[in-house]
């Protein structure tokens, strides 16, 4: 949808600036076709949900907290997402981050800031708090070869892409 869109568009004289998928260590589906293809039509990238619904930031290591989006009925992130699996995957990656100095969450948004295919995140926050971490992760974006091979071990596809049916990129 997105070379069509970019197509029309096109055809129209009007130019496609930005595209805005989720993206996130654990909501990896952009990699294999879309950056790729946004790179080459010189198109930007602003990915949203780089935090995975809160999911690799430190609220969900223990458990499902009662007031969290996952506690709570109606909102986008369900507790099935929450699965013993990618606690266990966002434990490990939370100990890469410490090792690095980052908290989850910092690391988290310095490994999708790293991809010159990526313009910008869109991130949200319930707090100035988060706000002052988030804009923490600034301070160390590179990674070591090493640290992305053992990110990439566990930082796989958790089946979080509750945008999927609309984020088709052909």
């Amino acid at each position: 949808k997105t070379i069509e869109a970019y197509e029309i568009l096109q055809d129209m004289g009007v130019p496609l600036l930005i595209h805005q998928p989720s993206y996130s260590m654990i909501n990896r589906w952009v990699e294999p076709e879309l950056l790729p293809a946004l790179k080459e039509l010189g198109v930007g990238t602003i990915c949203f949900s780089p935090l995975a619904q809160g999911m690799l930031s430190d609220k969900y290591l223990h458990g499902i907290p009662k007031e969290s989006r996952a506690g709570t009925q109606g909102t986008a992130l369900s507790s099935n997402m929450i699965t013993k699996e990618n606690l266990e995957k966002i434990g490990a990656l939370n100990t890469i981050a410490k090792n690095r100095g980052q908290s989850l969450a910092q690391m988290a948004l310095a490994w999708v800031l790293r991809r010159e295919e990526v313009t910008s995140v869109l991130i949200g926050a319930s707090s100035s708090s988060q706000i002052k971490e988030n804009i923490a992760s600034l301070e160390n974006l590179s990674f070591s070869e090493d640290e992305l091979k053992e990110i990439d071990s566990f930082a796989v596809d958790g089946d979080i892409n509750l945008w999927a049916a609309s984020s088709k990129h052909k």
